[in-house]
């Protein structure tokens, strides 16, 4: 009675009590208006007890929902699934965008949840788990576990000793390519999601592995089964299929029979010469998305470069600002005002003279995401505008924070790289413009028209998701180019038979195998006497199939 404050707490702790079973020290602090060392001074006096709860980083507390009814056309593929695992330990599904393959996966995990088997989920990209965490917990409420390397140390211990202990909260795993190596003691399905991505291979550091190719060994050490499934599979796991190796399920029909996108090829080459170009948007572009915008639904546009601009060139002598342990042009970042290497990190202050001649004559070449979202603004400064890309998505819910605006339809029109093309599902987006498709073309890579075709597939697909039908606009120099009509046309069998063709005569996968072997040295000369010395003694030994020595198109990163 004599400690006005204390009997403060203790009213309110009553206060608490009526509505819930546990109090927590921060809400009765709030609730009584006390500091810390008041709680504590009745806690010392023995007046009130505290304890402490376990609790899981991961939990669910929504309701669980009935799952979805299949459409004709999917309980069809989903019974070709079932017969063809009797047959085949792999089977490759390929679904176009927005048939509705996640419907499916659910199906096929209930099954194997039913058998008491772990289920494990692959996927690409970190930004891909936060939209299908929510779906799946939906359906199956806490028996999911996330494992990814955006989730700190202790948290993916929690899931590891969850796993170890069998228990019912790590029955299903989502996770991108590190989950493959988990504890898992009774797997019974693998469901590979977005098998065609170059994110499941690791390229460094080592271990240097495949997902999707070390996920097949993980079930047949288990005696699971593996799913592969993509909208555009690679030719490899195609070239498997066709051969009887994996088994084939194929479903080209969209989910309520939404018609694929219309997509577009816009020839900027033309559009430059009639001067109808504003900046790096074409008057095509610019008319479809006001019209978009009018009708309140949403655009995504796609620059596969993050940054303001590649390359910082002087106009007196030519000189580009370079990176001092890499063989790259800095990369100018405007919002924090720097040049910046995205192969070692190393960065700079934006320099306002020319490094070698003193000129302060300095232009931009090239765009990138930043520059876009820059001129976006510019051209609709109604609209809100979002960005996604490396450099945003930084923070452990970088992610979550910008795709969740998007689908809440905070933002009007959102620019990114690659990230926004995999399996992201948006229900209002109805146009989709790709900036450049030439720069993913003319890469020096014997599978870029095949990443291509897949990339520009993919994002198309995030258009016309519901109801409308989407609409896509290419922006490219050269538009009778042979993938980008491939891509207007959805002719993923008549790209794949071309390529493999291609790939036949020059002896490439998935015909040929290839090994790659890399020298590294800190000295130049070191390294060419070493990969001379090296060529010489294996063309000996197998004359025709060995090339090189070559420097590669980025010889020196971190010195």
């Amino acid at each position: 009675s004599r400690a006005k404050k204390q009997s403060d707490v203790i009213l309110s702790l009553f206060l608490l009590k009526s509505n819930e079973k546990h109090i927590r020290v921060k809400d009765l602090k709030e609730r009584s208006q006390a500091s810390a060392a008041i709680i504590k001074t009745l806690i010392d006096k023995g007046v009130l007890d505290e304890y402490f709860l376990n609790e899981d980083r991961v939990s669910f507390e929504g309701e669980i929902k009935e799952q979805k009814e299949l459409s004709e056309s999917q309980q069809t593929a989903y019974e070709t699934i079932k017969s063809s695992f009797v047959q085949n330990d792999v089977s490759l599904f390929y679904g176009v965008t927005s048939s509705g393959k996640t419907e499916i996966y659910i199906k096929l995990i209930q099954d194997y949840l039913d058998q008491e088997k772990q289920i494990l989920y692959l996927l690409p990209e970190i930004a891909l788990t936060t939209q299908l965490i929510s779906r799946l917990q939906n359906y199956f409420g806490d028996k999911i576990a996330v494992f990814h390397s955006k989730y700190s140390i202790n948290e993916r211990v929690e899931v590891w000793n969850n796993l170890l202990a069998k228990k019912a909260k790590a029955q299903i795993i989502i996770g991108a390519r590190s989950s493959v190596l988990l504890p898992f003691s009774n797997l019974g399905l693998i469901v590979v999601d977005e098998e065609h991505e170059t994110s499941f291979k690791q390229f460094d550091p080592a271990p240097r592995y495949h997902a999707r190719d070390a996920a097949i060994v993980l079930a047949k050490l288990h005696g699971a089964k593996v799913l592969l499934g993509s909208a555009t599979p690679s030719i490899e796991s195609f070239f498997n299929a066709k051969k009887g190796k994996y088994g084939l399920i194929v479903l080209k029909e969209r989910f309520g029979n939404i018609l694929l996108p219309d997509i577009n090829l816009i020839d900027i080459k033309e559009k430059f010469k009639k001067r109808l170009m504003k900046g790096h948007f074409s008057d095509t572009l610019i008319k479809a998305i006001e019209e978009a915008l009018d009708e309140k639904e949403q655009v995504i546009l796609f620059q596969n470069r993050r940054g303001y601009s590649p390359i910082l060139e002087c106009n007196d002598c030519g000189n580009a600002a370079q990176c001092p342990n890499c063989d790259v042009s800095l990369t100018y970042h405007q919002y924090k005002n720097q040049l910046r290497c995205h192969y070692c990190g190393y960065q700079m202050a934006m320099q306002h003279n020319c490094i070698s001649c003193g000129s302060n004559k300095l232009s931009t070449k090239g765009f990138g995401t930043e520059q876009i979202e820059e001129e976006i603004k510019q051209l609709f400064p109604e609209a809100k505008v979002g960005r996604m890309d490396l450099d945003t998505t930084r923070g452990k819910h970088g992610y979550k924070k910008i795709i969740s605006a998007f689908e809440n339809q905070e933002l009007d029109i959102l620019v990114g790289t690659q990230m926004l093309t995999k399996g992201l599902d948006f229900k209002h987006v109805s146009l989709v413009g790709i900036m450049n498709a030439d720069s993913m073309l003319n890469f020096p890579d014997f599978r870029s028209h095949e990443r291509s075709y897949q990339l520009m597939q993919q994002v198309a697909g995030r258009s016309g998701r519901y109801k409308k039908r989407g609409k896509v606009l290419i922006q490219t120099y050269n538009p009778y180019h042979k993938i980008l009509h491939q891509v207007s046309t959805n002719a993923y069998e008549e790209m794949y038979e071309e390529q493999l063709d291609q790939r036949h005569i020059y002896k490439y996968p998935p015909t040929n195998r290839l090994i790659k072997i890399s020298f590294k040295h800190r000295d130049y000369s070191m390294v060419s006497e070493g990969a001379q010395w090296f060529w010489k003694s294996l063309d000996m030994l197998f004359k025709p199939n060995v090339l090189g020595p070559e420097f590669p198109a980025i010889a020196r990163i971190r010195n």
